[in-house]
């Protein structure tokens, strides 16, 4: 503890990285590892090997400390002597909590995702027990032992999302038994074992397999994206206000387009042509009689004596019949009286222009005046 504490002091600048919150279900891994095991001390040390394998279950706490468990069996490889263990397949099985700290991040710091090589300190406490032993005074010292276990991982790791971890593990375990030793370690109870191992992480929340960097702003670009933000709340403010007043006058003019189409529309009352005469018909007929010829040639010699004079003739019909009717009665006497003008009296056609406004009883009093086709000089 004091010498994780040390390092931790010496690496506060390389650990000046914030990474993403984690959940509960984030950064777990799960492996399997295999090797061989043998004495550490002792006139046996180094001297014979038993296979052991054995699986990992573990979960990163932070980008350096993390939590594993070690469930692992060591075979019996020399059953027909008692030098090293005893006649059964297993020669023990055994459990271990361990710490880790990844001695990479903790003095270098994290990058974003794991380097491809790193060193992974392990360490912490477990339980074994063994399976009858060959010698009757080992046998008296009892089958469960307490486990200190020391480890170095040198880890690979390699993946697209770099969610595989192979490593090499050197370890030594000391035991002690109750019965004997009353839980002080006994050097001639230290193993040693080299085993190799494959990890894989799970996906985590962020989308990866490991630890994300957290994407942080220092304070001088937040307070400029404050600033930046109350004017654009400023500009926003300014352009509802504008959009209100534009509205207001929007429904100022829509209520003023509302009463002008209510109003009543004006009624004009047709007056006399300013050209005098008038063309008189017979009630129901369009057909120009012999006695208004007269009048007639009285607007050809005036347009003939006035060359750029354009002349509008208008007709009308008295009340009788119906509304269809009198227009088109109305119409065509317009268009009799501009007949007579064109071939009689040769005015150019395009001096002319008719027009039928239909019935009416305004003109005059008499009702049959009103059968007219009167004269309007336009260019006056």
């Amino acid at each position: 503890m004091f010498i994780a504490a040390a390092a931790i002091a010496v690496s506060a600048n390389a650990q000046k990285t914030v990474v993403t919150a984690s959940k509960a279900g984030d950064n777990i891994y799960v492996g399997v590892n295999g090797g061989a095991t043998t004495w550490f001390t002792g006139d046996n040390a180094f001297s014979a090997f038993q296979p052991n394998f054995g699986i990992r279950v573990g979960k990163n706490f932070t980008t350096v400390f993390g939590v594993a468990l070690d469930l692992g069996s060591q075979m019996n490889a020399h059953k027909r002597d008692c030098d090293f263990g005893n006649k059964t397949f297993f020669n023990n099985v055994e459990a271990n909590l361990l710490g880790t700290a990844n001695l990479m991040n903790l003095f270098a710091g994290y990058k974003g995702e794991p380097r491809t090589f790193e060193i992974i300190a392990l360490g912490g406490f477990g339980w074994t027990h063994s399976f009858g032993d060959c010698s009757p005074a080992r046998d008296a010292e009892g089958n469960d032992a307490v486990n200190t276990k020391l480890a170095l991982d040198f880890a690979y790791n390699f993946g697209g999302a770099k969610q595989w971890q192979a490593y090499v593990e050197p370890a030594i375990t000391y035991r002690s038994t109750a019965a004997v030793n009353n839980f002080k370690y006994d050097l001639r109870d230290a193993d040693f074992s080299l085993k190799a191992g494959v990890n894989y992480k799970f996906g985590c929340s962020n989308g990866k397999h490991n630890f994300a960097i957290e994407q942080l702003r220092d304070q001088a670009e937040i307070d400029g994206l404050n600033a930046k933000i109350n004017s654009l709340r400023s500009d926003v403010d300014a352009a509802k206000a504008a959009a209100a007043a534009k509205d207001a006058k929007i429904a100022e003019l829509q209520k003023a387009l509302t009463d002008c189409q209510n109003k009543p529309a004006p009624v004009v009352e047709k007056k006399a042509a300013n050209l005098q005469p008038s063309v008189v018909f017979a009630q129901g007929k369009s057909v120009v009689e012999k006695s208004q010829l007269a009048n007639i040639e009285m607007i050809a010699k005036y347009m003939q004596n006035n060359k750029d004079s354009k002349v509008k003739i208008s007709g009308y019909a008295s009340p009788e019949g119906s509304k269809e009717f009198n227009q088109k009665l109305s119409e065509k006497r317009a268009e009799a009286v501009k007949t007579v003008l064109v071939k009689k009296y040769k005015i150019a056609a395009d001096r002319i222009q008719t027009e039928g406004l239909g019935a009416t009883d305004k003109l005059f009093d008499q009702v049959e005046f009103n059968r007219v086709a009167l004269f309007n000089d336009t260019t006056k």
